[in-house]
């Protein structure tokens, strides 16, 4: 397993496949669940309007099939509480779209606590519509004993069907581990104003708020060296003093007592260093990705870093392992790159293994491509045509990933012929541009160039690029030329470009203006911090 890697493919077979036992410290997942829904990339176009097309990231697969029925088979037949469990549910759900999505996640749950650590922990993420299917499913392959908490996290404040039925706005986490001993490290949450009003009301001359505590102890728990008078006085009967007379005298010497009349001294716990609220199993402090939001990328089931961030820190340390194989775009890796862990992502569609890598960079620079590696895209010309044959949607999504582009669903009547765009600007954000790419895995000849060529002047696009699984021919290239070049403050550029996957694979990109400069294809992430700085926020060492 490299340091950290990104995976294309089906989180079951590259969990068998590539993750060893009791290798990882944390899981986090978020996997899909909605009978009625496809999952969508919405991209806004360069004029900020909802774009028409939309990139359809994966639909719902979990509908019975005979792939969940064997799913379902190989867990009966495994035996243990697993078997038990989901022979309840077939009585109980029968080849409900619920069971074929309980029969696939019982494997992966089983493989996922395989790959833990013994002091191991995993937050499973979902909502009502199958928490209390997958709690069960959960205490029968961790454990009743491994279950710490049902967390719920206010993902909105409103939501239509409060006029039908209580307003539904939270998400729950199931937080379990895979042994009786776990990393934990407590997070607090600052204190509210009213609290700080309520406790936090004294001063010192310098302004500092701070509050009192008592410094006695049960007589039950003394040692001999809690068994002394202080200035003359002894605390009541059955109390002894919480700490030993060292260690008042260094309390007395910072001018940290507080004497009342009847001359018993308080502790000073000032404000300004006080850590806040432990965290409770409630999460109304992190507000969802909201359509303004900085780290917005357009990825409609994207979390909040923060909520990411609070769940790698409470649950594992610097350098320790985070795993998550529903990755969609990123949310996880990108905290635990921030809080310098190592990850792992899975991902079965090249869409998100795209919008991760854009995340990393924008986030990194360009070099963070060195320190990651991506398994499962196609290395060489045969695995190119192993994956248009296996998925010729995700094989447009890889070709288009390596010149920077972004998909256009195809729809009746609208962009016909082409596959992606680039959009970028050469002077000011109005004077926006365009590249429009199509791509062929299969036959290609001076027939689709010349189609191009009708599509670059319809769309009265600066650069048209064909990408094709074949070489190209004398008479395509001929044809390419006629269209001319195009000048930007860069330089000419041809107007029809073709390129082969083998010049993909061989480093070869689009002949155009400096994209990473004045690309507006892609929504931004925001530049991380410091990795090193970032993480000593929330390592409780520093």
């Amino acid at each position: 397993m490299a340091e950290n890697t990104l995976y294309y493919g089906d989180n079951l077979d590259i969990l068998r496949r590539y993750v060893a036992d009791e290798s990882v410290d944390l899981v986090y997942l978020d996997p899909p669940f909605n009978s009625n829904a496809n999952y969508n990339v919405l991209f806004k176009e360069h004029s900020g309007e909802q774009a028409a097309s939309q990139i359809r990231a994966f639909e719902d697969t979990w509908t019975w099939s005979m792939e969940a029925e064997l799913a379902l088979e190989s867990m009966i037949v495994g035996g243990g509480q697993v078997s038990v469990s989901m022979q309840s549910f077939r009585k109980l759900l029968g080849t409900s779209n619920m069971m074929a999505y309980l029969a696939m996640m019982a494997p992966r749950l089983v493989e996922l606590r395989r790959a833990l650590k013994p002091t191991g922990s995993i937050y499973l993420h979902c909502d009502p519509t199958a928490s209390h299917y997958l709690k069960l499913l959960m205490d029968a392959v961790f454990g009743t004993d491994s279950f710490r908490s049902d967390i719920r996290w206010q993902r909105t404040s409103a939501h239509a069907n409060a006029l039908l039925n209580y307003a539904w706005v939270s998400d729950e986490l199931l937080f379990y581990t895979k042994g009786n001993t776990w990393t934990w490290n407590q997070r607090y949450q600052p204190f509210s104003s009213d609290y700080i009003e309520s406790h936090y009301g004294q001063r010192d001359p310098d302004g500092r708020h701070f509050t009192t505590r008592d410094l006695t102890a049960s007589m039950s728990r003394a040692s001999s060296g809690q068994l002394y008078d202080w200035r003359g006085v002894h605390p009541v009967p059955s109390r002894c003093w919480s700490f030993t007379k060292d260690k008042m005298e260094q309390f007395e010497a910072g001018g940290l007592l507080v004497y009342g009349r009847s001359g018993v001294p308080r502790l000073k716990l000032y404000l300004d260093q006080s850590k806040g609220t432990p965290v409770s199993d409630i999460w109304g402090d992190i507000p969802p990705i909201n359509s303004q939001a900085a780290e917005r990328l357009g990825y409609p089931t994207q979390k909040p870093e923060a909520l990411l961030e609070r769940i790698i820190a409470a649950s594992s340390n610097l350098g320790d392992v985070v795993l998550d194989p529903f990755c969609g775009c990123g949310t996880a890796v990108a905290a635990a790159q921030t809080l310098g862990r190592r990850w792992i992502g899975i991902d079965i569609t090249y869409l998100a293994i795209a919008l991760i890598r854009r995340r990393l960079r924008d986030a990194y620079g360009e070099s963070i491509d060195e320190s990651y590696e991506v398994i499962g895209e196609p290395a060489s010309v045969e695995d190119a045509k192993v994956l248009a044959a296996a998925d010729p949607y995700q094989f447009q999504w890889w070709a288009l990933d390596q010149v920077h582009a972004r998909g256009v669903e195809r729809k009746k009547g609208a962009d016909k012929g082409i596959d992606g765009r680039i959009y970028f600007h050469e002077g000011d954000s109005s004077d926006v541009k365009q590249i429009i790419i199509s791509v062929k895995a299969g036959h290609t000849n001076v027939a689709h160039v010349r189609d191009l060529r009708g599509v670059l002047d319809r769309e009265e696009s600066v650069i048209g690029v064909l990408i094709s699984m074949q070489g190209t021919t004398k008479p395509m290239r001929d044809e390419a030329a006629t269209a001319g070049l195009y000048t930007s403050p860069w330089g000419k550029h041809p107007r029809l470009q073709l390129l082969t996957v083998d010049d993909l694979l061989g480093g070869k990109g689009i002949d155009c203006p400096p994209l990473r400069q004045v690309s507006q294809t892609f929504k931004k992430a925001p530049k991380a911090a410091a990795a090193s700085d970032a993480a000593s926020l929330f390592d409780p060492t520093t």
